[in-house]
This record gives structure tokens, C-alpha cells and sequence, in this order.
């Protein structure tokens, strides 16, 4: 689906942007691997290597403009273009009720979760427009439509989210750039299953947050990795503005 492209993907060392990175590696993409991490983009690349991919591990704080735009730029002079960006970067919430949430924590979320998308969407689209257009997907939430208690700093910056997708695909469709999200639900990735499983505001939560998954089951990073797949490719091409769940119909209920 995305042979030959080259995708950018951030939050790449981890969860749900690892295994994006590998099954677009695995397509035939070349993978651009970005992350805070620098060392965890390296070990995923080493695997899309080992497996007859091709990438390029870059270390970046998705939250600093300058950071980003140095990033996009190595994409360039390495493969002279992009063609597809999931904007998977982000971080988690702080569980504390408004009354309790600090400005700082309030911004620290908002900074990486919104901001973030919003800088790397800047550098992409400008790259984009000048090889004759691309795909992006953003990583949103189903918490960003059908929020919990205690989460009103990581909902605020996923329905942010939303709203800049939107913005994106209207302004930016006829210069042949779409720009689309993804609405996870819970995933079970290594930090989410540390959190729900280990923290006691959250281990109260999981049988309801399960039935309200009407699947039968939390989702997995594959299940994410599938639909933006589908998204970034050319199959996927007079999808424009869409805001899709994949959350086994956590927002359904």
C-alpha cells in the first residue's frame, strides 16, 4: 500500500507509532523514525533493517519549532521528499480533576499533544507542497468526543486535534495535501497498560472502560497502525477532513 513512499512517523520508538513505522517499513516505505527517544528510534530501526527495510532514526521534542523543522529537513536531504506523516507524538494525562491540575501540567500536555501536531503539520505541508502533495494523519483520541473525569487537559488537546485536521483539509486539499486523524481508543501499549493495570485511579475503571469497548476487547497497536496505513495511501485518496474512530465502539455507546 505505501511502496516507495516516504513516510514520516512520530512517536516511532514506542507503542502505536512502532508499529506503524513497521508495517510501513514492511510495505515498502522508506520510514522516517521520529521520536524523543533517540535511542528507542534507533532500536526500531535496527529491526526495519534486519527485516530488509529502509529508515532513518531522528531524535526530536516535537514540542520545540525549531527541533521540528531541523527534523523535516534531514527527511529531505535524504530522500529529497515526503509523501505521507502520522503525527503520533504525545503524551499522557495527568489524572487530577481541574480544581487540582496546575497551569504547567495543563501546558505541558497542550504543548506536546496540540502544538506538537500543529508544528510538524507546518514543516510537512510546506514539503509537501513543494513534491506535489502528500497524505498526513494525526493521532487524536476517543477521549477527544466521549471524555472521562479527570481528564480534561489530554481531552482539551485531542479535541484540539480535530479541529486542526479540519482546518488542515480545508485549506490545504487543493494543493493535493490531505490531512486526516485517528480516534484510538484504549490501546495497550506499554505505557497505557502500565497506567491502567498499576495505577489505583485507574484500576477501578477497567472493567466499565472495557464494556464500553462493545468489541469485547481493548485494542492493539496493529489495529491503529492498519487504518492510518489505509489513510496515508493512495486507496484512501478522496478521504479529506475525517476524524475516524478506531475504538471497537468505545464511542458508539
Amino acid at each position: 500500500m505505501l511502496k516507495d513512499k516516504v513516510v514520516v512517523v512520530t512517536g516511532a520508538g514506542s507503542g502505536i507509532g512502532r508499529a506503524a513505522a513497521m508495517m510501513f517499513a514492511g510495505d515498502g516505505a522508506k520510514v522516517a523514525l521520529i521520536d524523543r527517544n533517540e535511542d528507542a528510534a534507533r532500536a526500531v530501526s535496527e529491526e526495519i533493517g534486519q527485516a530488509g527495510g529502509e529508515s532513518l532514526p531522528l531524535g526530536c521534542d516535537v514540542s520545540k519549532e525549531a527541533e521540528v523543522e531541523k527534523t523535516i529537513d534531514a527527511v529531505i536531504q535524504e530522500w529529497g521528499r515526503i509523501d505521507g506523516a502520522f503525527n503520533n507524538a504525545g503524551i499522557e494525562l495527568h489524572s487530577k480533576s481541574v480544581p487540582d491540575l496546575t497551569a504547567d501540567e495543563w501546558r505541558k500536555v497542550i504543548d506536546v499533544n496540540l502544538t506538537g501536531i500543529f508544528l510538524c503539520m507546518k514543516f510537512e505541508i510546506a514539503a509537501m507542497r513543494g513534491t506535489g502533495g502528500g497524505a498526513i494523519v494525526n493521532t487524536a483520541s476517543a477521549g477527544a468526543i466521549a471524555t472521562q473525569p479527570n481528564m480534561a487537559e489530554y481531552a482539551s488537546s485531542k479535541a484540539g486535534i480535530l479541529g486542526l485536521t479540519r482546518a488542515g483539509a480545508a485549506e490545504f486539499g487543493e494543493t493535493k495535501v490531505r490531512v486526516n486523524a485517528v480516534l484510538p481508543g484504549l490501546i495497550l501499549t506499554p505505557m497505557t497498560e502500565d497506567r491502567l493495570f498499576s495505577d489505583p485511579n485507574f484500576a477501578a475503571a477497567v472493567d466499565p472502560l472495557l464494556r464500553r469497548h462493545s468489541i469485547g476487547r481493548f485494542g492493539k497497536p496493529a489495529d491503529v497502525a492498519e487504518a492510518v496505513r489505509w489513510l496515508l495511501s493512495d486507496h484512501a485518496g478522496f478521504i479529506n477532513g475525517v476524524s475516524l474512530p478506531v475504538d471497537g465502539g468505545f464511542t458508539a455507546g
